[in-house]
């Protein structure tokens, strides 16, 4: 086979004449010749190891450089099934002088956390990524509309870049009573952090009156906290934005300082992973639920007026799944639901897709779209309607705009896409989700 490149034949030793002998038998074997042929150690020359330096010598940067090159997180990686991806084919990039630091590359990471959950040497692409992207922040090397989503960030406290004061005026459609600590800062059992979308996402929105009702007819003692609430940041964390992770955490533990309440319940697995996972190693520790968590084992207690009739996929959130490990409660509620046949899509529980708004990709749609291609909830609902579902439920704020956009861009719009909140809500008021 001919060699080229950089690359060098193997060197090779054998012995004319070799005999071993059985340290138990004191049996002989002759193994002369090429019996005894041993290959001689290789220098490599062909790259260098000063990208994966730059890299390991920031915090959580380390681990890149344990690749082996195996393979196992290529196929599991979402981005590389719509395009050429993957820690392996990183870091094979950066061995032969790829600067990730500077590269389009950089941000198509979704930090889903399959690769890390195959991966036999544990090379932590939640941690890489986000350490280079901060570097990348700090130079001004990002794409305009997430320094855009940054800025909105800082000045409103929101992504979206919404007037702080309204972010309780879905409270108005829910048709029950919300308490906003600001109002009423006496004592409350659950504080429900609304998040972003859920606060001014219309058909987040939706949810968050859907999901308010259904805690009302529960009895569930619970209050927001209406315009003293910003988001928990951990999108903007993991996008490489660390100070203003931190300066929102500060502002937001303030805020919470100020109340009575026993536990933190909310729709976002991205804040959920920032409570359970995050804010305790800067010593802010809560009791926190994702709401598929509270709603789970209140089933019984729910009192449902009519039935779905519908055949329902979930999507497991990444950030609820394979960050944190929950995947029987929003299960256990689409079953509950009278009229519900649960179909699973081939690629779900740990393995599952994702949707591609993890990582700050929620906001960077535009950036990949000359990149990949198709877009990842584009992919996701592919999968969807292959199941010949009549509903995509979803438990993720992000997911319900996401996956509807894909569902029209593809031509599944038979596709209904719907958060399990809805969904129960729907089913306790007897009303027709067709409608």
């Amino acid at each position: 086979m001919p060699i080229g490149g950089n690359k060098q034949p193997a060197g090779v030793s054998e012995l004319d004449e070799a005999i071993v002998t059985s340290s138990l038998s004191g049996r002989e074997w002759d193994v002369s010749g090429s019996s005894s042929r041993m290959l001689h150690s290789r220098v490599l020359t062909d790259y260098s190891a000063a990208g994966f330096a730059k890299i390991a010598a920031l915090e959580g940067g380390n681990s890149l450089e344990y690749c082996f090159g195996c393979g196992k997180c290529v196929p599991v990686c979402p981005v590389d099934l719509v395009s050429e991806y993957g820690p392996r084919k990183i870091h094979r990039a950066v061995q032969t002088g790829f600067d990730l630091f500077k590269s389009d590359e950089l941000w198509k990471c979704t930090t889903c956390g399959n690769c890390l959950r195959v991966c036999p040497k544990e090379v932590n692409m939640i941690e890489v990524m986000p350490a280079v992207r901060e570097v990348a922040m700090v130079e001004g090397t990002i794409p305009d509309e997430l320094q855009q989503v940054m800025e909105k960030t800082f000045r409103y406290g929101n992504a979206l870049g919404e007037n702080p004061r309204r972010r309780h005026a879905w409270t108005k459609g829910a048709g029950v009573e919300v308490r906003v600590l600001a109002n009423d800062p006496s004592p409350v059992d659950v504080l429900f952090y609304v998040e972003d979308y859920w606060s001014y996402h219309p058909r987040g929105q939706q949810a968050a009156q859907a999901f308010a009702r259904i805690m009302s007819s529960l009895n569930v003692d619970f209050a927001i906290l209406g315009a003293e609430e910003k988001t928990l940041g951990d999108s903007q964390r993991l996008a490489g934005e660390k100070g203003l992770f931190e300066s929102l955490m500060e502002e937001v533990v303030d805020v919470l300082a100020k109340y009575q309440f026993n536990r933190i319940v909310t729709p976002d697995p991205h804040g959920f992973n920032a409570l359970k996972k995050i804010y305790p190693k800067y010593g802010h520790t809560f009791e926190a639920f994702h709401y598929s968590q509270l709603l789970a084992p209140l089933l019984d207690q729910i009192d449902f007026a009519g039935s779905l009739d519908a055949t329902v996929t979930f999507h497991d959130p990444c950030y609820l799944g394979r960050h944190n490990g929950e995947y029987e409660a929003p299960r256990k509620i689409i079953e509950a639901i009278p009229g519900v046949k649960l179909l699973e899509m081939g690629r779900c529980r740990e393995n599952s897709y994702c949707c591609g708004g993890g990582g700050g990709g929620m906001w960077l749609d535009g950036f990949n779209s000359n990149q990949l291609s198709e877009r990842l909830s584009e992919r996701r609902v592919r999968e969807a309607a292959a199941t010949g579902a009549d509903i995509l439920a979803v438990a993720c704020p992000y997911e319900v705009s996401r996956f509807e956009d894909a569902a029209k861009s593809t031509g599944n719009e038979g596709l209904r896409v719907m958060d399990i909140a809805e969904m129960v809500d729907i089913a306790m008021r007897g009303e027709d989700w067709r409608s």
